[in-house]
This record gives structure tokens, C-alpha cells and sequence, in this order.
């Protein structure tokens, strides 16, 4: 796996472009990660739906929850699907719709300064083998890119939006998915 610096594209991702993107303020440097995960309907994997939204084209007639989400105007620069698929829906040098109002160590609008990924899944379930393997390999090529990724700023949703956000859950292994990386990382603050 690689990401070409000049597109901000991994190239063994599936690109597919979301319009809820814009530009990173300047200077800002790419320092975090956030771990996300998501199902839709809830509670339901495989299909459609999820790129859908990511691309402002849910059919909201489909679902009830749908109604809920319509006009929401989100993104994430990464999904990792349950059968360990990577899609792409922005470019890391853009900054993704991911985060929402948050904070990480006193700075706001995580946003700016982060890369979302999104894995499908519930905050309730445990996640699939094959994620995880994605989701490493795709960390390694995202902390050489970026040296200011540091281990101490690979969080979830819940710890940068406590108030609203639960996700990745209780079932998401930290230990796991950071013991991967603990000889080889930068700790950071």
C-alpha cells in the first residue's frame, strides 16, 4: 500500500470522490487520526448506503433512519468495510467532514489537523479480523507520510466529542490495533 504525496491518494484504495471536503487551513500539518465506525441502516453491513452518504446521494425512501441523516453533509477521508475493503472518499491533503465539533488536547476543530477513518461496524459488535489488517497496514503508510501521526493522537471519535459520540466502541481493540505499532511508534505527549 502507498500514498502518493501529490494526489494525497493511496493507490490500492478505491477513490470514490465526496463533495463534503475543503481545503486545510493553512499551515495546517496532518497530526491525528480518528477512528470512527459506522453501519447503515444500523446495525447492517454490506451494500451501497454507506458510500451513498458519504456522497450526498442516500435514498432517503429506503429507511426510516435515513430521514433522520437527510441533509447531513458528511465524509471521512477512509472506509474500511467488513470484508477489509478500502475505499478512499478524500484526499489526505484536504481536509474531510469527519469529526464534527471536537477537541484533542486543547485544539479545536479536529478536522483540520486529522485524518478520518471509518470502520463498518457498531459501537456494540466486534470487528472483522480482516479490518484490522487493513487498518494497520494503512496506519503504517499514513505515519510515514506523516511523521506528526503520534501514537498518543491515534484516538477514537468518542475521545475527541465525548459529549456526543460513542464510536469505535468498546469492542474496538486499542491494545491490538496500538500494540502493532508500540516498538516502532513515536509516543508523542
Amino acid at each position: 500500500m502507498r500514498l502518493n504525496l501529490d494526489s494525497g491518494l493511496v493507490t490500492e484504495a478505491r477513490f470514490v470522490a465526496s463533495p463534503n471536503c475543503d481545503a486545510r487551513p493553512a499551515p495546517a500539518i496532518v497530526e491525528a487520526l480518528v477512528i470512527h465506525c459506522i453501519s447503515l441502516p444500523p446495525y447492517q453491513f454490506g451494500g451501497d448506503d454507506i458510500e451513498a452518504f458519504f456522497c450526498n446521494c442516500l435514498d432517503v425512501s429506503r429507511h426510516p433512519y435515513f430521514r433522520e441523516i437527510q441533509g447531513l453533509k458528511v465524509s471521512t477521508h477512509f472506509l474500511i468495510q467488513r470484508s477489509g475493503e478500502l475505499t478512499q472518499f478524500v484526499a489526505t491533503n484536504m481536509r474531510a467532514w469527519h469529526a464534527g465539533a471536537s477537541e484533542l488536547r486543547g485544539r479545536c476543530d479536529v478536522n483540520d489537523f486529522s485524518i478520518g477513518i471509518e470502520l463498518e461496524g457498531t459501537d456494540d459488535q466486534p470487528f472483522e479480523e480482516v479490518q484490522y489488517e487493513t487498518l494497520i497496514e494503512l496506519t503504517r503508510v499514513l505515519t510515514a507520510v506523516y511523521p506528526g501521526i503520534v501514537a498518543s493522537n491515534m484516538v477514537g471519535h468518542c475521545d475527541i466529542a465525548p459529549s456526543r459520540k460513542t464510536d469505535p466502541g468498546p469492542h474496538f481493540d486499542w491494545h491490538r490495533y496500538r500494540g502493532e505499532f508500540r516498538a516502532g511508534w513515536r509516543m508523542g505527549p
